[in-house]
């Protein structure tokens, strides 16, 4: 196994300083433009506020920390020098910016080199360092903040169908020589939903990634100091290296994207993963890069156009929105409320201990596996919670702890934005309102329940269901002219008013049982 730096012989007349952070694991960033073997010098860093400022599922600590080991690894076998801080060194301070303020100080470079930070945390830190680091721009996306700030100076509510096509333009990525959508059409949304019947087809198995023993160590590590952190260890197989990312994509590719698109809505009972990619965390840590995996998936001729078109959209345009609309709007937009929802969250959603059964297998996917496909994330835990009234960013912060492939980028947006509707339609022009009826079209989870899905007043009454009418109730005025929503209200417009009081009563008491 390759070694960092042997802090007994310090390198001497150290000219730049390249600090790696966490979620930056890309050997080709502009981070290394200019790198010079014989004068430069890797930071790399694991320090505990990192894995403490939330509580974090214990998988998403051992990724992090063992993807970063291999990172290093695989730095020093490229022949660039490499100064590791690990987590239990005695003279570790914990904290990222104290510790690249101690290697400036221990190596006195004339320059200090980092690729803007996704995280706005970490950028304000970074810009309280006493010798301020040169930042530069993140070639890992395909669309820079400049360029998405110029996009939403041209459109006053910037929308993600409209940037979606510009991205496709600018890509060239299924365009035709005339410049034209391939199929004719930009969009095939609606040829992916459907769900699983009683038979379903088979579902390949993701290859398995066995730890190594760099991965081995940190578990050992994790399972010392973390053993009071949520989620379980046991059973990790996640890719750690570039080289295990990429064969999860080959997988994906040639395996489960040809299904992907038909099924990515889908929900079935005992499955985590179904047809979809599993490549967030690869891709938001920078080991794997969004053009190569668009380009991947192109290059099988076997796969329908509604699955590519499904799954380029989210990589080069929801991936590349949220990120736009995350540095267009923090640090405020952590604070949106539009709906005004005060509630905690469910103390369920840590334990995965609920009646309900969709929200018992959700969960139980993220304490077994830091994961949850995209439909679970936004249809069952993110609609349970906003329905309920919960705090948008308490939302995010339980997804920054429970999801392995999370970033702040990407969390925030996704949980306060999409799914909460927390920023009041930034991201979406609708809040993602369905009652049980949605979740037993889509899955098999009612049939296995005890709550009817039809049903929201009484004792059998399914909670999502009497939680959509009280939250269409509650917003009327906020979104009876959406017209988005005008079959929604046409609906509730049915109910009396006696039928709207029960209901009222029936999801408070959901309130205060589950909270």
């Amino acid at each position: 196994m390759s070694l960092p730096l042997d802090r007994s012989s310090e390198p001497e007349d150290v000219r730049h300083l390249v600090v790696v952070l966490g979620d930056q694991l890309d050997a080709d960033s502009t981070a290394f433009n200019g790198f010079d073997p014989a004068r430069d010098l890797v930071l790399q860093m694991e320090v505990i506020e990192e894995t403490s400022y939330i509580p974090q599922h214990r998988k998403r600590i051992a990724y992090f920390l063992a993807s970063m080991r291999h990172f290093r690894d695989e730095l020093i076998a490229r022949g660039r020098r490499v100064h590791y801080v690990h987590i239990d060194e005695q003279d570790n301070t914990g904290r990222f910016e104290t510790e690249i303020a101690r290697a400036q100080r221990r190596f006195r470079p004339s320059r200090t080199i980092v690729v803007e930070p996704g995280d706005w945390r970490v950028a304000e830190k970074l810009r309280r360092l006493p010798q301020m680091p040169e930042i530069r721009s993140d070639s890992h996306f395909l669309c820079s903040r400049e360029e998405f700030a110029a996009f939403a100076a041209q459109h006053h509510r910037p929308v993600l169908e409209t940037f979606y096509r510009a991205m496709r333009r600018k890509t060239g990525l299924l365009m035709d020589i005339a410049g034209r959508p391939v199929g004719g059409a930009w969009n095939f949304d609606a040829e992916n939903r459907k769900s699983f019947g009683r038979t379903s087809p088979s579902i390949p198995p993701r290859p398995a990634c066995p730890p190594d023993a760099i991965t081995t160590e940190v578990l050992r590590l994790v399972a010392a100091r973390f053993a009071d952190s949520p989620g379980k260890l046991d059973g990790f197989d996640l890719p750690v290296t570039r080289t295990q990312a990429l064969a999860q994509l080959d997988a994906f590719v040639a395996e489960r994207l040809p299904r992907f698109g038909d099924y990515q809505d889908a929900m079935r009972s005992g499955e985590a993963f179904l047809y979809h990619s599993v490549l967030s965390g690869p891709l938001n840590l920078h080991q794997l890069r969004p053009l190569e995996v668009v380009q991947a998936a192109l290059q099988n001729t076997t796969v329908p156009l509604n699955a590519l078109e499904g799954f380029t959209r989210q990589i080069i345009g929801w991936r590349e929105f949220v990120r736009g609309i995350y540095w267009q709007r923090m640090p405020h937009y952590a604070e949106a409320n539009t709906l005004d929802a005060e509630l905690p969250m469910p103390k369920f959603y840590w334990t995965g201990e609920t009646d309900m059964r969709c929200l018992a297998e959700a969960i139980g996917h993220t304490i077994d596996y830091a994961y949850a496909h995209h439909i679970e994330r936004l249809m069952v835990l993110g609609l349970f919670a906003m329905l309920l009234g919960v705090r948008p960013y308490d939302v995010h912060r339980w997804h920054m702890s429970m999801f392995w492939d999370a970033v702040d980028w990407v969390s925030l947006p996704n949980t306060l934005g999409m799914s909460q509707h927390g920023d009041g339609g930034i991201v979406g022009t609708k809040p993602y309102a369905a009652s049980g009826n949605y979740i037993h079209r889509m899955s098999d989870h009612c049939r296995h329940c005890r709550f009817d899905p039809k049903k929201s007043i009484g004792e059998d009454a399914c909670p999502f269901t009497t939680l959509y009418w009280n939250f269409l109730d509650k917003h009327r005025k906020r979104f009876v002219a959406n017209v988005r929503m005008k079959n929604q209200y046409a609906n509730l417009a049915r109910k009396d008013a006696g039928e709207l009081r029960t209901i009222r009563r029936q999801a408070a008491g959901i309130a205060e049982a589950v909270t």
